[in-house]
């Protein structure tokens, strides 16, 4: 709801009349709000939200178990839609609401009209166009870096809203991946590399030379043990990339390095949401994928390095899998998927400098980055 508008008002009555997972309503204070579009997105789960929609939330909102962030909260205020009226009969709210509701077409006719009717920002809250530090009317990839020492604190501003990088169509494009590319693209290639690999080692012609005169058998279920090390391996770069390059900290003073940022992960944390940026594209990611293949070849002998690359593909393809889940998918609750989904979440709105690990904690434990458990 923009600014300039009169608040809608509703009775007690209307609001608890939405407690449904196609219209779900809450409360904060005197404030409405309709969140039915963030049910699938909430850490805590759908149900969660849905056992206290047409209620008052506030106390949830301070917790336990959780104490919601500011970040939190801001994203909440995207969902706001009106005002409770405790006090009015019902006759005097529906004209409350025939008064505010003219007055938001008298406004509407006065203010320009930004937005075209089919655009897809329609279907997201809305961004103080006039207030923000960027124009979102225009690709933001180039306006970004002007930010300067405001960058950080933009960008970790978390909005409902999709991105568009760049106006030309074809890169905007490349920008993009749904996530069913990425088993489609990889999972053939870790497939036949696991094959390759096993059926190379059954045939027992494979030693490794220990001394030009002393060499050892490798046997066929050493790949296991060798899959298994390439993931752990990932584990360990999949968190050096995220806390070292995407969430490093770019010089206030250089316009293309924060670009660099935005575009790598940036952009990520402005719209944690955005369903077709949750994934690598695999041209980027076979960089990572091609660099990680050229180390394991150099350093280990040819059969040995090849099942150790495809274990770290096979931990890739997971890593990507789990966290577009983290973000759109509704894990049990009191699961493992429950907990870093909650995790995960409390990175993006509140502790973006700890917290790197997404397939697992496991990495943040020896670099002191774990996020730290709340207390009341």
């Amino acid at each position: 709801m923009s600014p300039s508008t009169s608040p809608r008002f509703f009775t007690e009555r209307e609001v608890a009349r939405h407690r449904t997972k196609d219209s779900c309503w809450v409360l904060l204070g005197t404030r409405v709000y309709d969140v039915t579009a963030f049910l699938r997105m909430h850490p805590g789960g759908e149900a969660l939200i849905r056992s206290r929609s047409g209620r008052d939330v506030s106390r949830a909102m301070e917790g336990p178990p959780h104490r919601h962030s500011q970040n939190a909260r801001r994203w909440m205020e995207q969902y706001y839609i009106g005002e409770l009226d405790r006090e009015s009969h019902a006759d005097e709210a529906q004209t409350l609401r025939e008064r505010s509701k003219a007055s938001e077409e008298t406004a509407e006719k006065t203010k320009e009209k930004v937005e075209d009717e089919n655009s897809p920002y329609n279907k997201c809250s809305a961004v103080d166009l006039d207030k923000d530090l960027v124009d979102w009317r225009k690709p933001l990839a180039w306006q970004v870096g002007y930010l300067g020492e405001k960058y950080d604190a933009w960008v970790h501003q978390p909005v409902d809203r999709p991105i568009r990088l760049f106006g030309n169509p074809f890169m905007e494009a490349s920008t993009k991946t749904s996530w069913y590319w990425v088993p489609v693209v990889w999972l053939p290639i870790v497939f036949y590399l696991c094959w390759h690999c096993y059926t190379t080692l059954a045939q027992g012609t494979t030693r490794i030379a220990l001394t030009s005169d002393v060499s050892i058998p490798m046997h066929k279920y050493m790949f296991l043990v060798l899959f298994l090390l390439g993931w752990f391996l990932w584990t360990f770069i999949e968190y050096c990339i995220h806390r070292f390059v995407f969430h490093m900290k770019p010089p206030a003073h250089n316009y293309y390095l924060i670009m660099l940022h935005f575009l790598l992960h940036g952009q990520h944390h402005k719209s944690p949401f955005d369903g077709s940026r949750l994934v690598f594209p695999p041209g980027l990611a076979s960089i990572v994928v091609g660099t990680f293949y050229a180390i394991l070849h150099h350093t280990l002998p040819e059969i040995l390095g090849v099942s150790v690359f495809v274990g770290g593909l096979c931990g890739y393809v997971v890593y990507d899998m789990i966290h577009y889940y983290l973000h759109y998918g509704s894990p049990k609750r009191g699961s493992y998927l429950y907990s870093l989904k909650a995790y995960h979440v409390k990175h993006h709105f509140e502790h973006q400098r700890s917290g790197f690990g997404i397939t697992s904690t496991f990495w943040d434990h020896p670099f002191n980055t774990v996020i730290p458990d709340e207390k009341f």
